[in-house]
């Protein structure tokens, strides 16, 4: 499994470099100047990401070792899947008021507390105690929460009202984030997998090195940025909103039920990737670098695949994507048979989950943007968090009473039914959607349109 992790790694990053050209090559040029070309809005772009890049990289650095550092505290498998049941928890808790909390609060504020909270949260995790840890994931919840929620509304309020930057340019800022976050998030593995086991300082490491990362992020925006508050939301009336919408727009049901049944699948993976494979050695850091590097490979292919050169539409992408998740977690069911266990496939299997992670998220991303208008989605997203966390936790508390071998198998067999579940969801949203030009990319101009798939 070492020289199984190292190779995946170089070889995924390779691909993703040869894809990610590619792709920049079937992008014909823009007509009009770069954003970047104005020095105005280069300098507020690199302002903002010198303290929303830190934050991503602290978000990553835990991601490795965290099961790794409850074993490590003497913890079982069903007590570790309660203290990620909490974090789960949180996430119900504060997910449907955060934006509400950012908004009141002041969303530089925020991002000074999401750098408190999310510090706070790492220091727990020195303690042995089950309380101070279970404290610690509540908190992670919470700063979950902030760091998807206030630093986005900052930025944006900052570029359109502040700045009177066009509206159009505010993609460009998270496009160069999103690229850098796939860069963050491999190199936060290579990181994390160098403190704790090359260095020898033990899971805990990547956490205390996280630690400065967040206090950076939150000293940024304390003396870089300004201030700005949004509007009052009644949180009543933002779910009813998005419920009347769910209720009244198949396209917004169909995608919401992919969305809960898709991510509580990879919710219940976050768990479960280090209990298959740890036993059989493999640098933890550098697996978790490799599923990024899959991850990355997967945006790259949802590029290329949208271009003009193949002008795939993202429901087709999401449909693929679906698919290729089922298909892993297939693998998974019969890999991680107790009788004939299989870390080698475990782990390709893993890698293609990964992969479909990075082909759904942007395509995910592009149907909601157009099915759901923006005063509802904050609603709509809270509706769907729900289920997706709901299904998570239980999955995870289905571990209790169950040995670890036919427990595990039994989680990736119903995980299978999920996917496929996903994947009728998605048959569905194929049907309702292929003749709506709304949800459709738009042709490149001079170029007939192509046939139905």
């Amino acid at each position: 499994m070492l020289l199984a992790a190292y190779t995946a790694l170089a070889l995924l990053l390779a691909v993703a470099l040869g894809l990610e050209l590619a792709a920049r090559r079937s992008h014909p040029p823009a007509a009009a100047a770069p954003p970047g070309a104005n020095p105005a809005f280069a300098r507020f772009q690199r302002g903002f990401l010198r303290g929303y890049l830190p934050a991503l990289a602290a978000d990553w650095l835990q991601g490795p070792y965290l099961y790794k550092l409850y074993q490590h505290y003497g913890f079982v498998e069903t007590q570790i899947a309660v203290l990620y049941v909490c974090g789960f928890a949180s996430s119900v808790l504060f997910g449907p008021v955060a934006a509400s909390l950012v908004d009141a609060l002041g969303r530089r504020a925020s991002c000074v507390l999401f750098s408190l909270t999310y510090s706070a949260c790492c220091l727990t995790k020195l303690s042995r105690d089950y309380l101070v840890l279970a404290a610690g994931r509540v908190l992670g919840g919470l700063s979950t929460a902030l760091l998807f929620c206030a630093f986005e509304a900052w930025y944006v309020h900052e570029h359109v009202e502040h700045h009177d930057f066009p509206a159009e340019w505010v993609p460009a800022t998270f496009s160069q984030a999103a690229f850098w976050n796939h860069v963050l998030a491999v190199g936060a593995g290579v990181v994390a997998n160098a403190a704790a086991e090359w260095l020898g300082l033990g899971p805990v490491a990547p956490f205390v090195a996280s630690i400065p990362l967040l206090v950076l992020a939150g000293a940024v925006a304390l003396k870089d940025w300004d201030e700005n508050y949004g509007k009052k939301r009644a949180l009543a009336k933002s779910c009813a909103d998005g419920l009347r919408r769910l209720v009244a727009d198949r396209r917004v049901l169909l995608l919401g039920t992919v969305q809960a049944l898709f991510e509580s699948v990879i919710y219940i993976f976050v768990f479960l990737w280090t209990p298959v494979l740890d036993p059989h050695g493999p640098p933890l850091g550098i697996v978790f670098s490799s599923f990024m590097a899959a991850s990355m490979v997967g945006a790259s292919l949802y590029r290329l695949a949208v271009s003009p050169r193949y002008r795939l539409q993202p429901v087709h992408v999401l449909s693929l994507s679906v698919l290729v998740g089922f298909f892993s977690l297939f693998m998974l069911a019969f890999s991680t048979n107790p009788s004939q266990e299989s870390p080698a496939e475990s782990f390709v299997a893993f890698l293609l989950l990964e992969l479909s992670c990075g082909l759904y998220f942007p395509a995910m991303g592009f149907l909601r943007r157009k099915a759901i208008p923006e005063k509802d989605r904050p609603g709509v997203t809270n509706w769907c968090r729900v289920p997706l966390n709901l299904l998570a936790c239980l999955g995870l508390l289905l571990l209790h009473g169950a040995d670890h071998g036919p427990g595990t198998r039994s989680i990736f067999s119903a995980c299978c039914g999920l996917m496929l579940l996903a994947l009728l969801a998605v048959v569905g949203l194929f049907s309702v959607v292929r003749h709506d030009t709304e949800l459709r990319l738009p042709l490149p101009q001079g170029q007939p349109d192509a046939p139905e798939l």
